[in-house]
């Protein structure tokens, strides 16, 4: 099979089990938006994900990407298999027994519940035992089987969401004597959207155990070494690159006046949705493309597949972006109801385009892996956090939420120009810059006049999106026919 076919076959299995799940997931805003009619709940729950994000960076400690390399290379993947489930069955024992014993410290230092303390430690250490598993089923290219758990965990998360936050409440409200009367505490949201959480956690871990108990148990100390020296710059860019997706939400709330804080979190985090859309496409992307960037490293010039990914990715990206930013106005009536939330739209176009920008950085990032100089990938995160939290420090008291997005667009902006110019050095690949340019260049300039110049107006943005998707197929359609021929 033509290898840029199997690729996007991969890539459309990897998206359609980051999509869908999304997707349904998006029911949850306006659910969340509706029995929260109040923003600053909502914005509470959005700090707390907020950490627990920020955890599960730690406790992969990027042993997720470390895998991969070593899968690759190894003679006796067994081995890495054993090492790196042992390795991350040790830290997040080691995490639960410290974070549950200083849980009440935490809660504290943090103005947190403890009762939603113990939920986070619970769903963090049950996510972080499935990382390697889901790692090794992408190595070993069985696609369908990762689609179909993931899919499944986001709808029994959903199920159990809807059934807490709507049908419960309803048929305890019709009939108080009901057998499920038990279950329903007034004003126990939050726990409802946490215990939905833990439930399909706890799932998906039952479901991935296969590996665990198939597993011989071999721990090489030396192989465990070269996986975490590998790793661990991974581990700095996590915490950065978590630093520029989510502690914006944390500063929100904390350099605010205290009266709007969460309601500010909270519009700003339901309205940041809208830029899951281009999130979507570019993790399902990353999710096909990093395999392939390591089984193809040896090949004869990766270099020249690499540059054609990336125009790929750019000409898709354009087309979400424009698309996404024309239809904003009708994709925040189906997702975020609640008129009281629509204050933060002007941030989204900035969000959505930082999400491309991000994405690009992914494609672009391909140089220090296979190269094995992850520490730069951790030196660009790095000063994209630097980024993120000098602006977001100075400007939120001044403009609110919208620094926050003008510090992700920036930071995400800077990350990608310098993987870029510092790739040059040390991997060339030759990507064809003016077509890069060209199409990023004229999605973005379409997006300000359909956005901000005739304000949001939906005949001129279809208008200005067909021109657009007109130019792409006069100029792409010899290359997309190749694709689906299956000629190399």
């Amino acid at each position: 099979m033509n290898p840029f076919k199997k690729l996007f076959k991969q890539t459309f299995v990897y998206g359609l089990a980051t999509v869908l799940p999304r997707m349904l997931s998006f029911i949850l805003v306006p659910i969340y938006t509706g029995v929260m009619p109040d923003p600053a709940l909502y914005g509470r729950i959005s700090v707390i994900f907020s950490w627990i994000a920020i955890f599960n960076v730690f406790l992969a400690y990027g042993m997720e990407t470390s895998f991969f390399r070593f899968f690759y290379k190894a003679e006796d993947k067994n081995k890495v298999i054993s090492t790196s489930l042992i390795s991350i069955l040790a830290s997040t024992s080691l995490f639960f027994v410290v974070a549950y014993i200083f849980r009440n410290y935490f809660a504290a230092w943090s103005d947190i519940d403890v009762t939603y303390i113990k939920y986070a430690i619970y769903i963090l250490a049950l996510d972080a035992l499935v990382i390697i598993p889901f790692s090794w089923l992408r190595a070993t290219e069985k696609s369908m089987r990762y689609a179909i758990i993931k899919i499944v965990n986001v709808a029994i998360n959903l199920g159990l969401n809807v059934f807490f936050l709507i049908y419960l409440p309803t048929i305890v409200e019709q009939n108080p004597s009901s057998a499920l009367a038990w279950m329903y505490k007034p004003d126990f949201q939050i726990s409802y959207i946490f215990i939905s959480n833990l439930i399909a956690s706890a799932f998906t871990l039952v479901v991935m155990l296969e590996l665990y108990f198939k597993n011989n148990y071999i721990f090489d100390k030396e192989l465990w070494i070269k996986m975490m020296k590998y790793a661990w710059p991974i581990l700095i860019a996590g915490i950065a690159f978590t630093i520029n997706e989510v502690f914006d939400r944390i500063l929100l709330e904390s350099l605010l006046p205290e009266n709007i804080a969460e309601s500010e979190v909270g519009k700003y985090s339901a309205c940041y949705k809208l830029a899951v859309f281009m999130t979507l496409f570019a993790t399902g992307f990353r999710l096909g493309i990093e395999p392939f960037f390591f089984s193809h490293s040896n090949s004869e010039n990766p270099q020249k597949a690499y540059a054609q990914i990336t125009n790929y990715f750019v000409i898709l990206g354009s087309i979400i972006l424009l698309g996404v930013i024309v239809f904003a106005d009708v994709l925040k009536i189906l997702i975020v109801q609640n008129e009281a939330y629509w204050e933060a739209m002007p941030a989204v176009p900035l969000l959505i385009l930082a999400s491309f920008f991000l994405g690009i950085y992914h494609n672009l990032s391909v140089w220090y892996k296979v190269t094995d100089k992850t520490r730069y990938g951790a030196f660009i995160s790095v000063i994209g956090a630097i980024i993120t939290l000098l602006i977001n420090f100075i400007a939120i008291p001044y403009w609110g939420y919208m620094a926050s997005a003008l510090a992700t667009l920036l930071a995400y902006g800077t990350m990608m120009v310098l993987s870029y110019w510092i790739g040059k050095k040390h991997y060339p690949i030759p990507y064809n810059m003016r077509k890069i340019l060209f199409y990023l260049g004229l999605s973005i300039l379409l997006s300000i006049v359909s956005f901000y110049i005739f304000d949001q107006n939906l005949i001129i943005g279809i208008i200005l999106l067909l021109i657009f998707l007109g130019l792409v197929y006069k100029l792409e359609n010899e290359k997309i026919r190749q694709i689906i021929s299956n000629k190399k």
